[in-house]
């Protein structure tokens, strides 16, 4: 990159640290939610930066790059769940407007099982978290190729602390907003800057062509049971559940996802269609995630190079410390009693211990980023019976609860196991365990019904 390219990325970076140390908290309840007063522009930008990260830009290019204009059914899967998530749920968080996700099945089926809830998301958030780490180490690699992946995820990981520790999910909010209007303005010229240079003539591509030659590498059974596992896995995602949160009314939890939705659609849209471009250009790559990479540091114009590093920077940052702050209210909320404080020192830490689990376990454990961001969802998936129930059936019971959490566990467990990567064990992780997660909660709540002492949250 050029000196502009560095200036530009490193003023940008400069502002959204800025943010971070300018902007404090009161006390956890500001860090945690913001105060509860986010209106619907700021908690739009918000939701579709904590889903707009690294991970899934690098994963969704690479499959663009691969698959060719196939790639474009991929949005369909954030664009499905968020409106499920919108029509099913939205509103009810917002209902309930709890400190975390796991304190509503602490309330609805007890204490113990609220506090397996927490460590199983904590597990799971702790995996998603690290794969951020590791797909920002992958963008940032080609500007700073002199550090080690160590030392850079070190610097990397440093930096995003320093917007979140000071400032809470109100600093992550206003980084947000500056980034998704910077956001919808640099992908549209990034997708106008790659079609410029596309020397194939799409009239020659036909739709047979594209389904035929992109099917075989991004099968239909597996964008339907990635479908529906987001629809099923992101109603209880803890990071959203933070923001909604936060939101000032039911009417703007429910728009704000709805509006979120449409918006990460078009985006993703934006990200793939250039990838698939470089793909029909016949352009050699020697690893499919350096898809968008090689778009930004080869195609794109002098400043614009430094623009789009500084905006991927802040949108992996935002979610990254999104993702932390959840892990944190739930620490407060199901290990510490659901006690606010005024001490600012029990978030820090709390906080400083999650990002230094992300930096490990993304140098140790990830290689593949998008079969592990895939896999940290068998756990959340095995909870969406509970949550749904705990929402809408007044029958749900304690021991139908674990049933359905176990049942799920193992079902995914075990696809991964028996079919694994290469047999596309989503399939059966969504068409068979989704259902019979169902099944098992409905069967062990007739069988097990809730006592008179479990009381029943009116949502």
């Amino acid at each position: 990159m050029a000196d502009w390219d560095y200036l530009v990325l490193f003023a940008l970076s400069f502002i959204f640290i800025a943010i971070g140390f300018t902007t404090r908290f009161k006390n956890e309840s500001s860090y945690l939610v913001a105060e509860r007063k986010t209106g619907f522009f700021a908690l739009t930008a918000t939701l579709v930066m904590t889903e707009f990260n690294t991970a899934t830009l690098l994963s969704f290019a690479s499959l663009g790059y691969l698959s060719g204009l196939w790639g474009l059914v991929m949005p369909f899967i954030f664009l499905i769940g968020l409106v499920f998530y919108a029509l099913t749920v939205a509103k009810k968080w917002k209902l309930f407007n709890g400190l975390s996700v796991a304190v509503f099945f602490s309330t609805r089926y007890g204490n113990d099982l609220g506090r397996l809830v927490s460590f199983v998301l904590l597990i799971s958030m702790s995996g998603f978290s690290a794969t951020y780490v590791k797909s920002l180490v992958i963008l940032f690699n080609p500007l700073f190729p002199f550090m080690s992946e160590w030392q850079l995820s070190g610097v990397l990981v440093c930096l995003i602390l320093s917007i979140t520790l000071r400032g809470g999910l109100i600093a992550i909010i206003y980084t947000d907003i500056i980034s998704f209007v910077l956001t919808l303005i640099f992908f549209p010229i990034m997708l106008f800057t790659v079609w410029k240079s596309n020397s194939v003539s799409l009239h020659d591509i036909t739709l047979i062509s594209i389904i035929n030659d992109g099917s075989k590498i991004i099968s239909p059974y597996f964008v339907t049971s990635l479908i529906v596992l987001t629809m099923f896995t992101y109603i209880i995602a803890p990071w959203y559940g933070q923001k909604i949160f936060s939101a000032k009314s039911e009417k703007v939890a429910y728009l704000s996802v709805f509006t979120a939705a449409i918006v990460i659609f078009c985006l993703y849209g934006l990200v793939i269609l250039p990838a698939s471009l470089l793909h029909l250009n016949g352009i050699q790559l020697s690893n499919s995630e350096q898809a968008l990479p090689y778009i930004l540091h080869q195609m794109m114009p002098i400043g614009l190079r430094g623009l789009g590093y500084g905006i991927l920077f802040a949108a992996s940052a935002t979610t990254l410390t999104g993702v932390w702050n959840a892990m944190a209210a739930m620490c407060v909320s199901d290990f510490f009693g659901n006690k606010i404080t005024e001490n600012r020192n029990r978030t820090w830490i709390i906080t400083l211990g999650f990002a230094f689990t992300s930096y490990l376990l993304s140098n140790i454990f990830v290689d593949k980023i998008f079969s592990k961001l895939i896999l940290a969802n068998i756990p959340i998936a095995a909870l969406s019976f509970s949550l749904l129930a705990g929402f809408y059936w007044e029958k749900a019971s304690h021991l139908g609860a674990y049933c359905s959490i176990i049942v799920g566990f193992a079902w995914g467990v075990g696809s991964y196991i028996w079919w694994g990567d290469a047999g596309e064990y989503t399939w059966y992780w969504a068409m068979g365990g989704i259902p019979f997660t169902f099944l098992a909660g409905i069967l062990g709540s007739l069988y097990f019904p809730r006592s008179d002492a479990a009381a029943l949250i009116k949502i």
